[in-house]
Order: C-alpha cells, then sequence, then structure tokens
C-alpha cells in the first residue's frame, strides 16, 4: 500500500523560516503552532493573528443559470446572495449527510466563488462535476491560488495600514482587485468567533503578503490555535464534527437550510424536521479539572453507560477549562446533563452546556 503524498502550500519554506513546527494535516504540510498554542490563541482573542489557508480549494463557476443550478444543490438559499456577498452552506448527498461544509462568494451575476476544505478538494470537485448542468463552467484553481485568514480585534486597523485605498468588505462582503498584474480576493469572514477576513492572492506572491503581515503586527498562528478558537464558538469541523452519515439538522446548523427549497439530500431532513431526532450535537463542558478532552474519547451516563464519543475536544486558553462536542442521544442532549468522559480508563465529570462555549463581552 502506497504512502499518502503530503503536499506543500506555497508559504511552506516561510513557516520554517518563522519557526512553525510541522506537521501533516488533510494531506498537508501544515505549521502546528509557532510559539505555543495558548499565545497564538491568546493573540487572536485580544489583537490580531493569521493562519495559512492556502490548502483549501478555491473553485469558479460560471455560466448562464449558475445560480439557479447552485441552489438545487447547496443547502443555503444562493437566491438571497447580493452581489459581493458570502453564505456558508453545506453540499449534501442523497442521505442528507455532510459532504462538506463550505463557504459560496458571489463575484456578479453567474459568478461564483467557492471555498472548499482542504481534505475534500478532489471529491467536491468530482461531485459538483457529476451533477453540473450543460452550458456552465467549473474551475479548480486551488494551486493557482495562496491564502491566508488574519483575525482578531485589530485585524480591521492592520487592514487599513497596508491597503490605505482599499475599504474593508462588510460583514460576510467580498472585494476583488488587480494590483499591479496581481489579482486580490479579500472577503469578511472566518473560523475563530472574532473580526477578520481571508485574503486571496496568486500562489507566487503569497509567502510575501504573509511577511508583511507579520512584520505589521499579525501574530503567526497554526493549527492547534485555529482548533480551540473555532471550537470555543462551536464552529463544527467537517470530518469530525459533520460527516456523510450525519445530517446539518443533527450538528444543530438547520438554520443554514433553505428547507423551502429543493435541493440534494432536502427531502431527509424535512422529514428529521417534521418527525424529530433521535441524537444531535451537543456542548460538553468539564465540572473542575480533567485530562484534556480529545476526538473519540467516550461519552458516559453516570450509570457508566457509553451513549457516545467526543467528536471534538480541547483545552479552552480562553476558559481555562475541558470544551467538547459529541453527537449524544436525545434523551442526553439536554443543557445540564451530568457525563463522564472517559480518559484512557479515567472517568472525568462533564456537563451539557448551552452553545456557544465563548461571547465576547
Amino acid at each position: 500500500m502506497s504512502e499518502q503524498v503530503i503536499k506543500s502550500t506555497p508559504l511552506e519554506s516561510l513557516h520554517i523560516e518563522l519557526g512553525g513546527k510541522m506537521v501533516p494535516f488533510a494531506g498537508w504540510n501544515m505549521p502546528v503552532q509557532y510559539t505555543s498554542n495558548m499565545d497564538e490563541h491568546n493573540a487572536v482573542r485580544t489583537d490580531v493573528g493569521i493562519f495559512d489557508i492556502s490548502h483549501m480549494g478555491q473553485f469558479f463557476l460560471s455560466g448562464s443559470g449558475a445560480e439557479e443550478w447552485l441552489n438545487g444543490i447547496l443547502a443555503n438559499d444562493v437566491n438571497k446572495l447580493a452581489i459581493g456577498e458570502a453564505q456558508y452552506t453545506f453540499m449534501l448527498n442523497e442521505e442528507g449527510g455532510v459532504i462538506d461544509d463550505l463557504i459560496i462568494y458571489r463575484f456578479g451575476d453567474d459568478q461564483i466563488f467557492l471555498v472548499v476544505n482542504a481534505s475534500m478538494i478532489d471529491v467536491d470537485f468530482a461531485w459538483l462535476n457529476k451533477h453540473l448542468a450543460d452550458g456552465l463552467t467549473l474551475t479548480n484553481e486551488s494551486d493557482a491560488w495562496a491564502g491566508m485568514a488574519v483575525q482578531g480585534p485589530n485585524s480591521a486597523a492592520l487592514y487599513a495600514k497596508l491597503f490605505p485605498t482599499r475599504e474593508l468588505p462588510k460583514r460576510n462582503g467580498i472585494d476583488t482587485w488587480d494590483e499591479d498584474g496581481q489579482k486580490f480576493i479579500v472577503c469578511r469572514t472566518g473560523y475563530t468567533g472574532e473580526d477578520g477576513y481571508e485574503l486571496f492572492t496568486s500562489a507566487e506572491q503569497g509567502s510575501k503578503w504573509f511577511k508583511t503581515f507579520v512584520d505589521a503586527g499579525a501574530k503567526p498562528c497554526g493549527l492547534g490555535a485555529r482548533d480551540s478558537l473555532r471550537l470555543e464558538v462551536c464552529y463544527p469541523l467537517n470530518g469530525s464534527d459533520l460527516s456523510p452519515t450525519r445530517t446539518p439538522v443533527q450538528a444543530g446548523l438547520g438554520f443554514f437550510c433553505a428547507l423551502d427549497k429543493k435541493f440534494i439530500g432536502s427531502e431527509v431532513l424535512v422529514k428529521q424536521k417534521e418527525n424529530g431526532l433521535k441524537e444531535r450535537l451537543v456542548a460538553i463542558k468539564y465540572i473542575g479539572k480533567g485530562a484534556p478532552p480529545r476526538p473519540h474519547y467516550g461519552v458516559h451516563t453516570k450509570d457508566g453507560e457509553q451513549i457516545g464519543e467526543l467528536s471534538s475536544g480541547v483545552f479552552s486558553p480562553s476558559l481555562k477549562e475541558g470544551i467538547a462536542m459529541a453527537y449524544l442521544p436525545v434523551d442526553f442532549a439536554k443543557i445540564g446533563t451530568e457525563l463522564d468522559i472517559d480518559v484512557r480508563g479515567r472517568k472525568f465529570p462533564a456537563k451539557v452546556v448551552k452553545k456557544p462555549f465563548y461571547k465576547k463581552d
């Protein structure tokens, strides 16, 4: 059996130069941290940090009727997107399970930019092509772009400093421009629960702009901080909190699904809404101290019965306690339900809490 080929983003050499500790992630060699997860996490919560997101996929869809076609493919309502706006949505299979969660950006009439998860680039592209309507053009330009997420309360001020002639888009807005033969795309989106934006430029220019942001005050951040930041605000991770065997309704994300229209998998979601759920994704917090929760740790009732396993789990730098998410039977999914988390044979008390774990003051 051949080993998986690990890809490199255009910023790999710069990460190493900046002291990044590199690890394989979703088929890519990525920095897990530079200094420490705690430092990087706190920089994003209090100042500004920058992440390499070049491993994510970039597709472009165009052609007459592109929006109408996409509206029958993805779960959210594409018709609600004005030109210059972005939307979080899902690509579902026929059983309503999540193939991928993604963000789409409407550049113009029948011009859509899609950003998909790194591990799903080939799967998503093949799936979309399988259903592609005649007359539409779908291109995978992932190798041509470098991406970086600039996140934190001081991210807007940093943008104004580096791009004084450009106005930062409103939340979920986009801006595109050409400068000295280079194309830029900026999207007021993120995965941390903080204000911020995601900047895409050519693969050749990626390291230059990442370094420019770092030199201007953005702290380089790795996957460790990205995971703790997103979990504190209960943003799901595809492949962990989202999967092909569970629906967005079960994940508590049904409000991103427009059930007044038909799309692939919609009938299953409608039935779940009508008939109720057997299990759903809940937020779980330790009661007191305990070993950091990790994915796949068993979730037990107080009577000792295992009723699920953690889909995500970290020590929260902001809250100074263990936090996690898990799919649990609805009888045990009520807020306040007390549980035990099995960490290699040791049980740590926990309880179901309201999402999200962390909110800005």
